[in-house]
């Protein structure tokens, strides 16, 4: 504290209780998260939901509320959340898809956000087409948040996976940018279309250039650290490098973000040690938990700030335009993705494209009677389809976008603003509560399901591959004389051992595909008696720590070692639903 200066009486205890009791609201918090966990794994519903409905019912209770800033939600918790699901997505994938990706994050974005603003002007008197679209835009993309949550918990197809994660990262960019355009047309009076275009093109190329330049820079950063925590703590601050240099640029500092993650994604093996992918991994799993729970939360806290803000408004105005919105973005996806299958068969069906990878090649269930043009993948049947047309669950992406409209233009209040939150925060709700809800029970309805044996079988052909490779480098290293024979053996038994072990496992995916009885593989038992013998062997350590033989140093370093070899055997089997 400076000298001199006086403090009055009682003033740290004041501050010392405000901060306390934002920690205990944070630790609240936490805790809902970390429950809504545990109930969603306990009775298999979507913790997304979970969040939102115990979010919305606290906040109309008595108590302290928090408020949504949109720029601190679009600039501090958006950049991490898709940088991260960047990270884990398949380049490779979204470039197979890419027709798919550009269908939907691109081309529907637009058509949702026309549809959902034409709507809205048709039943909303005085509203003007600029800021019906501002809303319809806000909307326009499904959550990548919501979706991605839900879908690893439901189990998803590869390929619809790699649709939903590469739309998912690409059309924020299409609709914030829109959405920009549409709040500048509303204060400029007019709506110029060669000037969105010109806007958009501007905003899509400097945010690909800022992404390219800023993951070519982290890449060179990172091939010279070898420190996993400094690797990780670089990893943290990537999504934020790319996104503000891009937003200073006009440019779309959400398509910076997800640029680099894809690079950077696709270049981990180059840039990371193992220990580092593995903390780096660890680490977002943590910041995704804890984020994506925040989000929802979130979400379910406006809903004291909204009711009220329509109480001038006619019943009958706030029912009609809450129906049209929640109606064009409900309708506007399965029709754009299910017309294309009703169209009449072409003369020539399209060239098939090549399979997203070799060792599943396409088998569709209807023959492949869309346009190609409009076909938002070659391969996706009619189910498929239906069920990517259930995916299209609305997030905080749109809330926080719709809360950012400007109170004013011009002097006056921005057009009809507190009717469009309002119908904004139901058709986040109707969306993710409704969708997120059925979204499983339509895909089991569907008969739509990941092929898990298929995965588990191309795990196990890549497994045997490696070894083969690591056994041929070994055995050139033996005939250079390089190693000692005695290590040469035992290497060789350790990567013998491993190849074992997944033909093993290929073997008994085989005689469950002839139909015979499915049987434990000797992996399988092996990584089991494994387990039972690691925790035998933590006991042993624990005992000689407890009775002063060894150090707690020494006890760390020995779990860690216990730890790895733990976590590379093949995860535990779970039982068939």
């Amino acid at each position: 504290m400076p000298e001199g200066r006086h403090v009055p009486e009682g003033r740290h205890v004041l501050e010392g209780r405000h901060v306390l009791g934002e920690i205990a609201f944070g630790l609240l918090g936490v805790a809902l998260v970390v429950t809504a966990a545990l109930t969603a794994r306990r009775f298999g519903l979507p913790a997304p939901v979970l969040l939102v409905v115990a979010s919305a019912v606290y906040a109309l209770l008595p108590g302290p509320t928090v408020r949504l800033e949109p720029d601190l939600v679009l600039a501090l918790i958006i950049p991490p959340l898709l940088y991260s699901a960047a990270l884990s997505s398949s380049l490779v994938e979204i470039r197979a898809n890419l027709r798919a990706v550009v269908s939907l994050s691109v081309l529907l974005v637009v058509v949702t956000a026309v549809v959902t603003g034409a709507a809205l002007v048709a039943v909303v008197p005085g509203l003007s087409f600029a800021a019906a679209c501002a809303l319809g835009a806000a909307l326009a993309p499904p959550d990548a948040v919501s979706a991605l949550s839900i879908g690893r918990r439901v189990g998803l197809p590869d390929r619809l996976r790699t649709v939903i994660e590469g739309e998912s990262l690409f059309n924020d960019a299409t609709a914030l940018t829109l959405y920009t355009v549409a709040v500048a047309a509303v204060v400029d009076g007019r709506f110029d279309v060669p000037l969105v275009a010109g806007r958009f093109l501007l905003a899509v190329v400097g945010g690909l250039a800022v992404g390219l330049a800023v993951s070519w820079l982290i890449g060179q950063l990172r091939r010279r650290i070898e420190d996993p925590v400094t690797e990780t703590t670089v990893s943290l601050a990537t999504p934020f490098a790319a996104y503000v240099p891009a937003e200073a640029l006009h440019a779309s500092g959400v398509l910076a973000v997800v640029t680099a993650g894809l690079i950077l994604g696709s270049q981990s093996r180059s840039l990371l040690s193992g220990p580092a992918r593995l903390h780096a991994r660890a680490v977002w799993r943590l910041v995704d938990l804890l984020l994506e729970g925040f989000v929802f939360l979130l979400i379910g806290q406006q809903l004291a700030a909204v009711i009220p803000a329509i109480g001038d408004y006619p019943r009958s105005t706030v029912a009609a335009a809450t129906a049209v919105t929640v109606g064009a973005i409900v309708l506007v996806r399965p029709l754009w993705l299910l017309l294309p299958a009703m169209l009449p068969t072409p003369e020539t069906p399209p060239t098939p494209e090549t399979p997203p990878t070799p060792e599943t090649p396409p088998t569709p269930e209807t023959p492949p009677t869309r346009p190609r043009f409009l076909s938002p993948h070659p391969y996706l049947s009619t189910r498929e389809l239906v069920a990517l047309s259930w995916s299209g669950m609305r997030g905080v992406i749109s809330l926080a976008a719709v809360f950012a409209l400007p109170l004013s233009v011009n002097g006056t209040g921005f057009p009809h603003r507190d009717l469009l939150v309002f119908c904004a925060y139901v058709a986040v709700l109707v969306t993710l509560v409704g969708q997120g809800l059925t979204f499983g029970p339509v895909l089991h309805r569907l008969g739509v399901r990941p092929d898990l044996d298929e995965g588990r079988r191309q795990r196990a052909r890549a497994r045997v591959a490696a070894a083969d490779a690591g056994l041929r480098t070994l055995a050139a290293l033996h005939d250079r004389g390089q190693l000692p024979d005695d290590l040469i053996l035992r290497l060789r038994t350790v990567a013998e051992e491993r190849k074992r072990r997944s033909e093993d496992s290929l073997r008994a995916l085989k005689r469950a595909d002839a139909g015979r009885p499915p049987t434990a593989s000797l992996t399988e038992a092996f990584s089991r008696v494994r387990r039972t013998m690691i925790e035998a062997e933590r006991d042993e350590l624990q005992l000689w720590r407890d009775t002063g033989h060894l150090s707690d140093a020494s006890l760390r370093l020995l779990e860690d070692e216990l730890d790895h070899e733990e976590g590379a055997l093949p995860p535990p089997q779970l039982p068939p639903s």
